[in-house]
Parts: C-alpha cells; structure tokens; sequence
C-alpha cells in the first residue's frame, strides 16, 4: 500500500495523551421520556405493605415526532447547511393510536390525557369514545365526571377489585366502549345487576358487569413462574439451572453500580474536597486528585482537571462534576453553546445539565455538571493501560512477510467489537453534527465503556467554553473545521483500536500500522481508516462512512436486541418478589406480637392462630427423619396461593401435634387482610 498520503495528512506525533487513564465512572441515568401518570386505583406500584396484590396500571399517551425520511435528513445533513433542530426521530416505530382505558374514575381534564389505551385487545373499546369502566361509581343526582366527595378510596368500585383480577377477563368482549352518556341512559343488558351501595351517607349505583372467561379457557388463579422463553434459553454459550432470581454476572454488576453510587468520602481525611459546591454535595472523588503543589499543565484541555461524584440538592440525583481549575469566566455569550449542549440527549453521549462557576475549592474554578454512570471506565485504561499491549506491534519484523500470526494470538481485538466501536461513534457524531455542534473531545481519555461494549462520548461542551473567542461574531462560525477534526479524530481511535496500542498512531509508524491493519481485518476496516485519515477535497460528513459499515449496522442492532431480550428475561424473574416481600412483612408484623390491646397471647388466639400455624407450615416444617426441609418452590407456591385465596385445602398441624385444623387458602386470606387492618387502626389511632 502507499503510506505516502498518509504521511501527510497533518497527523501529530503525540494525538492521544496516556496522562489522562484513571477511571472515570460517570455518565447518564435514563431521562424521564413520559410525563407524569396519575394513579387512578387505591394500588400503588411503591413497596408499600398496604399493597400486595396485582396492580393496575395506567397508560401513557404515545410520544409524537415529525415525519421525516431517512434518506432526506441523509440529503440534508452536510456541513454547508448545518441543521439546528435535534437528531431526526424514528416515527416509524412509535405505536400509534390505541383502545380506551377500562379506568375511567378520573376527573374530566385529565380524561383526555388518558384518551389512549391501557390495553390493546380490539374487545377493550373504540378510540374513539370516551369509555365508562365496568362498576364505575356515580353519585345519585349529579354528573357522572362530577360526583361530589367521591374519591379512589371511597368508591365502592375500587373497594370491590380487593381481588386479584382474572387475565381472563382482559380478553372477552364487555360494554368499556360504551360512552358515559349511553352508559347511564341505556338498560343494563342480560345478566347485568344493577346494584345499590351507600357510602358516607352518599347512595352510589353501579352495574356489576364483570365478564365470564371465554369457553374453554382456563388460567391459574395465583402467580406463576414461567419457564426461561425458549429464544433466550437457547441462546445461553451453556446451560443454566433454573432459577428464581437474575443471573449472578447481572446481578454483581448492578451491586457494583449501586456502591458506587453510594460511595463517600472521610472529610476529615480528604480535607481538600470541600462539602458542598453551589447546590452539589457529597463529593467522592472519582479521579487521583492532583498534588496541590503541581504548576504543570495535565490533559487534553490544557488545564489541570479533577472529577467528582456528587449529589445535587435539588433533584436528589448523583451527577459527576468535571472542575477546571484557576480558570476564570470572563464572559457569559459562551453559555449559548451550553445551551446547545443541553438539548442533545442520546445513548452514545453523556448530557451536560450545567456550567457554574465556584470559589468552594479555595480558587476560581470551572465546573461543568454531567450525567453519572457508575461503574464506567475509559477506553484508555479499558484497552490500552497494558504495558504489554503494544509488544506485538513494536517488536514485530516489519517487511518480512514469513506468515502472520493468527490475530488472537497476536493481541489485537476482535475486528466484531472494533465495528460496535465504530457504529456507536459515528451515531453520536452525526448527532453533534446534525446539531450544528462539535465533539472536540473524540479521544480514548474521553470516552466511556460501561459494561461490555456500551460507549458514551464524555466531557462534550468543554473545549467550547475554555478556547470561546470573544471577538467572533458568530460562536458557530469555525464548527466545520471543528467537524471535519471530528472525523479525522474517529480516524485515529479506530486505528489505535485496530493496532491495540495508541503507538501505532504516530506519524513514524503509520506504515506499520497499515500494514497490521491490512493483514489481520478486512479490506472495509482499512477502507474506513484511510477515509477519515486522508485529507479529502471537498467536506466531508459522517454519513460517508454508512456505506463502509454496511450490513454490519445491522449485527449490531441484533446484538442490542438480543442483549434486551436477556435484561428483559431476567427482569421477568424478579416481577412477583416485590409483592412476595409485602407478604412476608404482613406475616412478620402478625406473629409473635409480644403484647397487643393489653392481651399478650393476642397472636396465638383466633385468626392469629391460624395465621400462627400458617407460618410453622411455610418455614418450619421436616423430613420424615426429623431434619428441616427447605425447599424455596414450596415456600413461593404457598405464598402465591394465599394472595390470591385459592379454594384449596391445606392441612395446619399444631406444634405439639394434638390439633389439626383444615382451612382453605381463602380462609388464611380472610384471616390475614382482616387481622393486618387491624393492626393499621390501631397505628393510626383508630382503636
């Protein structure tokens, strides 16, 4: 090959600094894409014990976007005609339309807000019409939509879905359609009950139109656990035992996240990181903190930096703070660009929320607040912190072609991960781009690996600042210098990816990098590089280089799916443990009760007792040979049966074996709601 274009293509001798490699682990929480949902049931999907059973949730209207083509925003993203409005949306795969919420017990200005369906099924209601609930409460005398002193709580409907709902009954036709004008003038149809019930001295009627399963169908009357879905289960490299819970790789790094966001620091050992800046606190350093006494300049920002985890006072939420130190803002016309930073959201970019100024450190400084992604660590230290990386490139016998060694032996990654790289670079560019902005930052420093292949481009917005020329008229008037650094930038990650080694980037050894490249990846990979590293006669887009990714976009996006298929998996496990725990909590507040309403056998006698011996049965029983038996399936399926208040039979045993009492799962329920209610007057001073 000819390396000559390339020798010239304005290449530094020393691109990327290796000054900058501690771990970084910062980056964004997922934003708050729905607005805010009014619960319109007395459930509650918070850990509360005064809610076990199945929850009723309510919908969210679809998110619009405007019609764009794919191939039009491609025609029109060039750097001639940069574009202010955000990265184009795919309304193509937003869900339109919808069916009517069977929860109609809202008020009338919130009802249009919940005018799209709650489920799917074409039986739940037309679009179209506004639907009255099956057993919706109205007041004698008054509207509908205005029934006075009539509340989630005090309505006789929500009072009567104690139960836990039959999946059967989500899947018949029934009357949910019917608007509210018709649902109170038209006669309640065959096997519909009017009924009469008085609340608080107000009379509410309502019609019990509750819906017989469909012939021939038959579900189970308490939770379940199915098995793993076979397109999961198969695509497991081994087989793995059946299990209630997450898997432990998933389940560790969670962990992990969660100590590091809860992490904090000694004050009194660490004096230098103050307690509180502007309106963040909890500091916890993320970085080595400089020496106090160091006059050198580190970094790729020509400034001495630190990094912070932080909790903002506002919000609650941890944010990650990058400080420039002795720098002091002049001028604020800058803050446009800020601004600009703010609106972009997108998963390959951490978002900038503020820039701030602060003496909290004892000098002038310049703070820019990010996202927080705990557990996240930079490329540089993910890929090329090993001494040891770069041998094969350097010592290699360059022009002796006696036979390459196979490239898992020769230490270079596999060319599958370089092409994830790439496609989620490019994505967070032509984002930038299609903003009208720059990265500046397109470096292995600066950009975030959280879990295994997932990229964030981080620290975006801070060369804007530090180098805003105040006399420019026109703040946008050099970003398409900025871009097309951009690109050749991506160019030099890519090959320093290839070659494993950020070596192989200076001008003095490009030949051989080419060289590596060209004999251990494909002829697309090498096309690329050349690409972004050669200066081109014309501008150059980010868009260019989709036809060098080609179908490879696509193994990516599969790899994504199948990644959300096994999260989603193993989120299935963990759906009922919540409600499994509120049980056990009731249970626990129940038994043993040392003393209650001046009686101290309170828990050993009536529905107590039953309840009592319910527990000896779940937890304490043994073997024929007088050993515990333990057995989890036992404890869930037992558990499950009584939320729900299963006509079966269960035999309780007293401990001194003499008594045996037959109850039915429903009875244990009755037993329990009744005797934790009484539990709750009695807290809120109602006994």
């Amino acid at each position: 090959m000819d390396g000559g274009g390339i020798a010239d293509a304005g290449l530094t001798d020393s691109y990327f600094s290796t000054s900058f490699i501690g771990v970084n682990g910062f980056g964004s929480p997922a934003e708050a894409k729905y607005p805010m949902m009014q619960r319109m049931t007395n459930s509650s999907s918070s850990p509360s014990l005064l809610n076990e059973s199945a929850k009723q949730y309510a919908g969210h209207d679809p998110l619009t976007s405007p019609n764009t083509s794919l191939f039009n925003d491609f025609a029109a993203l060039s750097l001639s005609q940069r574009r202010k409005t955000p990265n184009p949306t795919a309304s193509e795969f937003i869900p339109k339309g919808g069916s009517t919420s069977r929860l109609s017990n809202v008020s009338q200005s919130s009802m249009s807000a919940f005018s799209q369906a709650l489920f799917s099924h074409p039986s739940m209601g037309s679009p179209a019409t506004a639907g009255l609930a099956p057993g919706m409460s109205l007041s004698a005398g008054s509207s509908p939509l205005h029934s006075p002193k009539i509340t989630p709580h005090t309505s006789p409907a929500p009072r009567r879905r104690s139960h836990t709902p039959n999946p059967a009954n989500y899947m018949v036709p029934t009357s949910a359609s019917t608007s509210v004008a018709n649902a109170v003038s038209q006669p309640p149809s065959s096997g519909q009950v009017i009924q009469k019930e008085t609340v608080g001295g107000t009379t509410y009627f309502y019609t019990d139109t509750t819906p017989a399963p469909l012939t021939g169908m038959v579900f189970p009357n308490y939770h379940i656990y199915p098995p793993t879905a076979p397109h999961v289960a198969y695509m497991q490299p081994k087989a793995n035992a059946p299990s209630f819970f997450m898997a432990d790789e998933l389940r560790q790094e969670l962990i992990n996240r969660h100590l590091i966001t809860m992490a904090q620091i000694d004050q009194a050992d660490i004096p230098a990181v103050p307690t509180e800046v502007d309106s963040y606190h909890s500091l916890f350093p993320l970085e080595p903190l400089p020496p106090l006494n160091r006059i050198q300049k580190t970094s790729n920002f020509g400034y001495i930096t630190s990094c912070y985890k932080a909790v903002n006072s506002k919000d609650d939420l941890p944010y990650c703070l990058r400080r420039i130190h002795g720098f002091r803002l002049v001028n604020t016309k800058c803050m446009v660009l800020v601004d600009m930073w703010k609106k972009i959201q997108h998963s390959n970019i951490v978002t900038l929320r503020e820039v701030f100024t602060t003496k909290a450190f004892g000098e002038h400084s310049l703070v820019f607040a990010y996202d927080f992604h705990a557990g996240g660590e930079t490329m540089m230290s993910r890929h090329f912190n090993d001494p040891s990386a770069d041998a094969y490139f350097t010592k290699r016998k360059w022009g002796q072609h006696d036979g390459p060694l196979p490239r898992q032996h020769a230490g270079l990654l596999p060319e599958s991960l370089i092409w994830a790289y790439i496609v989620q670079l490019s994505s967070a560019l032509r984002t930038i781009h299609t903003a009208g902005l720059a990265c500046r930052v397109m470096d292995p420093s600066k950009i975030l690996v959280t879990g295994k292949t997932r990229l964030r481009v981080n620290c975006v917005g801070i060369f804007d600042v530090l180098t805003f020329d105040n006399s420019q008229n026109n703040p946008l008037a050099l970003m398409a210098q900025f871009q097309q650094a951009d690109l050749m930038s991506l160019g030099k990650v890519v090959l320093a990816l290839a070659c494993n080694c950020v070596s192989g980037i200076q001008r003095e050894n490009l030949q051989k990098a080419m060289e590596l490249v060209t004999i251990n990846y494909s002829s697309d990979l090498k096309n690329l590089i050349l690409y972004l590293l050669t200066d081109q006669n014309r501008l150059r887009s980010v868009n260019d280089i989709m036809p060098m990714i080609g179908a490879r976009f696509y193994t990516q996006l599969d790899a994504a799916q199948m990644r959300n298929d096994v999260i989603e998996e193993d989120l299935a496990k963990e759906v009922q443990n919540g409600r499994l725990f509120r049980l056990l909590a009731k249970l626990g507040t129940i038994n043993e009760r040392p003393e209650f309403q001046k009686d101290p056998t309170w828990s050993e006698t009536g529905d107590r007792y039953l309840l009592k011996l319910f527990r000896d049965h779940l937890f304490h029983q043994v073997t024929e040979a007088g050993t515990p038996w333990i057995d989890l399936s036992h404890i869930i399926s037992c558990l499950n049966k009584l939320d729900a208040g299963v006509p079966e039979k269960i035999s309780l045993i007293s401990r001194d074996e003499k008594s045996v009492l037959v109850v039915t799962y429903s009875d244990l329920k009755r037993c329990f709601e009744n005797t934790f209610q009484e539990l709750i007057a009695a807290a809120n001073g109602q006994l």
